[in-house]
């Protein structure tokens, strides 16, 4: 088959980029794939961090037809001609934020009247974590566009059916991000690495209010001096980074709270995962997490909140242990729990074991089906 992928990859970084790239080399075992991707993914004005662009280290590097500007529609225009030019058997779009509706809806549109492909919406995110009015407005208008959708939450299948009453949907949970455990350190050396010993607990990712650092933080405090442990906050700060550091210092956790304020390059993801004992995301809001399937790679053990679609993946005391959102005391009974019995191996076992839940094989066989239910439909 032929199958075009619409998204962002390689220059740029960050989690739907990994996805668009880790997909399109799953399908291209078996198929030919062109990935029609972005000039300008967002506005600078509206992008909160740093850089948009991956500076080094990117462990997959899928070429792309670099045809969209999100503020541009005239290349909504080219991206769709390019799509239709390679005559495809079935179109994927990343949708993962409302800004992109305009292009997408316009790509899928123009492709749909040029062409017999099924159009397929792979949703991260039915609505991103902070949505309003016209948010959820540009979201109905663009998801409109599709044939079908995969979402990867049971909770994002509700989401969209409120927007897309009668969709073909099928639910397929995030794959695990393997890419960065090839060639992983051990255990040892990246702790040797990064200047830690003893019990580490990670949290990983883009700060931002939804993740509920502040939570982790004061969970932290009641537990910090009994597990001895060292909790390593990792990731670019897109919130005000103040009010957290005010926080470690106020709740007298300075001495055991080791702070990373950037984002970290492929090359370097393996050290914080193969040096953390424990992956903790005290999300306050949430569809599914990259963070998770990350850890997964690394057979580390997650402490998730029982938000979204986090309770699908992770089987609480088996893979991890999922707890109330808001609570810190629950967070932190989850960590003490963790190292007061013998978790880690056992959990890591059953980790390898769920691992086929999780493959980019099933995510790429689960859009080729909806492809075909859209042609039964026809």
């Amino acid at each position: 088959m032929r199958i075009a992928l619409v998204g962002p990859a390689y220059p740029y970084r960050g989690g739907i980029s990994h996805f668009t790239q880790m997909l399109a080399r799953e399908f291209q075992c078996a198929h030919d794939v062109l990935v029609v991707g972005f000039s300008r993914l967002y506005p600078s004005l509206l992008f909160p961090g740093r850089t948009q662009y991956d500076q080094g280290g990117a462990l997959v590097r899928f070429d792309s037809a670099r045809l969209i500007d999100s503020v541009n529609p005239a290349t909504f225009v080219r991206a769709a001609r390019a799509v239709v030019a390679f005559s495809p058997s079935l179109v994927v779009v990343q949708w993962w934020h409302p800004f992109f509706a305009p292009a997408f809806r316009a790509i899928a549109r123009r492709v749909r009247h040029e062409s017999t492909a099924p159009i397929v919406y792979l949703c991260h995110n039915v609505l991103p974590h902070e949505s309003a009015g016209v948010t959820r407005a540009l979201a109905r208008w663009g998801l409109a566009a599709a044939d079908a959708y995969l979402v990867q939450s049971s909770e994002d299948r509700v989401r969209l059916q409120e927007f897309v009453p009668n969709a073909i949907v099928a639910v397929h949970p995030h794959p695990i991000y393997t890419q960065f455990a090839t060639g992983a350190v051990t255990r040892e050396d990246a702790r040797a690495r990064l200047g830690v010993e003893g019990r580490v607990i990670l949290f990983f990712g883009l700060v931002r209010a939804y993740k509920g650092l502040d939570q982790l933080l004061r969970a932290f405090a009641l537990v910090a001096e009994r597990l001895r442990a060292t909790l390593m906050v990792v990731g670019e700060f897109y919130d005000d980074r103040a009010p957290y550091d005010r926080a470690i210092t106020s709740l007298g956790i300075g001495a055991r709270v080791r702070v990373v304020d950037r984002y970290v390059p492929d090359d370097e993801v393996g050290v914080y995962f193969s040096a953390a004992d424990l992956v903790v995301l005290p999300y306050k809001s949430a569809t599914q997490s990259g963070i998770v399937q990350t850890a997964f790679a690394f057979e580390r053990p997650v402490v998730v909140t029982a938000v979204g679609g986090l309770p699908d993946v992770v089987r609480d005391g088996v893979t991890g242990f999922v707890v109330p959102p808001g609570n810190p005391a629950a967070l932190a009974e989850a960590m003490e729990r963790f190292f007061a019995g013998d978790h880690a191996a056992r959990m890591a076992e059953a980790i390898r074991a769920d691992a086929a839940r999780f493959s980019w094989n099933g995510c790429a066989r689960a859009l080729l089906e909806l492809g075909e239910r859209v042609r039964a439909a026809r």
